[in-house]
């Protein structure tokens, strides 16, 4: 099998497809292009004796016929079956599964409903209650495609096949530790880290680099230059395709200005508007469809209600709009390696460090032992503490809060990531006591731990002292990757 890092996926797809429960069940796969979707279900096919469509953006009557001839060669017949509805086609797969639970699987869906809208309506019909499907087999049909949008409606408000699913997969990129294994980087941290930071952990981009990452640190921009930055490379547009591939997606030039903004730094809502020339209101339909495909996410602060920060998911979006997008003419004339160098304030500013800031709360929520925390992590998120002392607000990147049913969420552990080149040292615990002090008494109960994350580990000093502390963890890129 050709599978790496998906073990649950894996698990939750054949127990549905071997379900041995009678009737006929609906299940849903999807997620952005390039995480592995189609593998997935081909292995399936393949493994269960199943029967696998991928659709194509075509027409009705097509799409039929290629449906007929697919349908034709599972059955071994001579001729193509030749469908002259798709109710009829589909009478025709749910008997699949007459015998013994076998997988019907339909790839590209969202082709499928734009070239006839009523086929939701169908499958409604087909899986009803008191159907033949229901009734007569175990044919385990599963609908699957990459626009998001449209697979997430099928099962929403009053929708057609809303309640007819017992499976909805979402195939999400590998989280930064899988990557690094995947990338074969788990034995440099650091290297596995800026390599997330540049190009996530969607699978595919593995293949579209060339099939393998940087040998070493040292080989780090001319990697960049050659696989990234590069006209000819595949990774030179992804980051703008992954927009515009989502038909979802009317005015790419709004949502992209919106990416741009979020990019520079500019996380809050009135500073996106105002970075756009709009007011606050009017970023509604692009921020919520932004975190509707899934490039954008909305981060609740831990310690203020009805107040949230707004980042980019994908970090070749990222990549695309503070380098790709805004020295396009200088990559296109063959100056990669010098759009690098020139840009390493922005790379560390707004590409490494937020990155880092994001893999320490998620190596808080992930991996971190509960004696690490102090507590279980029911939330992991940043704040802002207001502080009389110094006139101004502090940020906090690292605030772990516990919630049980029957107090009010109490604050465990606060931390502070800094993806910088030089060690962390006493300032920076000095720094993070202080905010400590300024946390909300209602919101402790204890003292609450103290996590510095460090990309450039910790100066000697502060490492002793630490080894003489309970209430100080300190957590450097190869705990990050391979500690808890």
């Amino acid at each position: 099998m050709r599978l790496f890092g998906r073990d649950t996926e894996w698990r939750d797809l054949t127990e549905f497809a071997s379900s041995p429960l009678p009737g006929a069940t609906l299940g849903l796969v999807y997620g952005r292009r390039r995480q592995g979707k189609t593998l997935l279900l081909e292995l399936l096919a393949r493994q269960t004796g199943g029967f696998l469509f991928a659709a194509t953006q075509q027409t009705e009557l097509q799409n039929l016929a290629d449906l007929g001839a697919a349908y034709a060669a599972f059955r071994d017949l001579r001729q193509p079956v030749l469908f002259a509805s798709w109710r009829e086609a589909l009478d025709e797969l749910i008997r699949i599964g007459t015998e013994s639970p076998v997988p019907v699987i339909i790839d590209e869906f969202p082709y499928l409903s734009a070239a006839t809208p009523a086929l939701p309506s169908y499958l409604q019909h087909a899986l009803s209650p008191l159907s033949f499907a229901k009734e007569n087999t175990r044919t385990r049909l599963i609908l699957c495609g990459s626009a998001l949008t449209t697979m997430s409606q099928l099962l929403s408000g009053s929708a057609p096949l809303r309640g007819r699913a017992t499976l909805e997969l979402v195939m999400r990129p590998f989280g930064f530790r899988e990557a690094a294994g995947f990338w074969g980087l788990e034995h440099d941290p650091d290297l596995a880290f800026q390599v997330n930071a540049l190009v996530g952990g969607t699978p595919a981009y593995l293949e579209m680099c060339g099939g393998a990452g940087p040998d070493s640190v040292e080989d780090l921009a001319a990697w960049v230059a050659r696989r990234l930055l590069n006209p000819a490379s595949a990774m030179f547009r992804e980051g703008s395709l992954l927009l515009r591939e989502e038909p979802s997606i009317a005015d790419p030039t709004s949502y992209a200005a919106t990416l741009a903004a979020i990019a520079a730094g500019h996380h809050r809502r009135s500073e996106i508007a105002a970075t756009l020339g709009r007011q606050s209101g009017a970023l509604a339909h692009l921020l919520s469809g932004l975190q509707d495909i899934g490039l954008v996410t909305q981060i609740d602060d831990a310690l203020r209600e009805k107040r949230s920060v707004f980042q980019i998911t994908e970090p070749i979006v990222r990549l695309y709009q503070l380098l790709i997008a805004r020295h396009e003419p200088e990559l296109v004339a063959g100056r990669a390696e010098r759009v690098w160098t020139a840009n390493s304030d922005t790379v560390d500013s707004r590409i490494l460090g937020p990155h880092f800031e994001d893999l320490a709360r998620t190596w808080c929520f992930e991996h971190a032992s509960e004696a690490s925390l102090g507590g279980y992590a029911t939330h992991v998120r940043p704040t802002e503490i207001a502080c009389r002392e110094h006139k101004q607000g502090h940020e906090l990147d690292v605030v772990v809060t516990e919630s049980n049913s029957y107090a009010a969420d109490k604050i465990t552990a606060i931390g502070e990531a800094k993806a910088t080149n030089s060690p962390m040292d006493l300032p920076h615990l000095e720094r993070l006591e202080h905010l400590r002090g300024l946390l909300p008494s209602t919101r402790i109960n204890g003292l609450p731990k103290l996590l510095l994350f460090a990309r450039s580990g910790f100066t000697p000093t502060l490492v002793d002292l630490a080894a003489r502390r309970a209430d100080i963890e300190l957590i450097d890129l190869h705990r990050l990757y391979h500690g808890e």
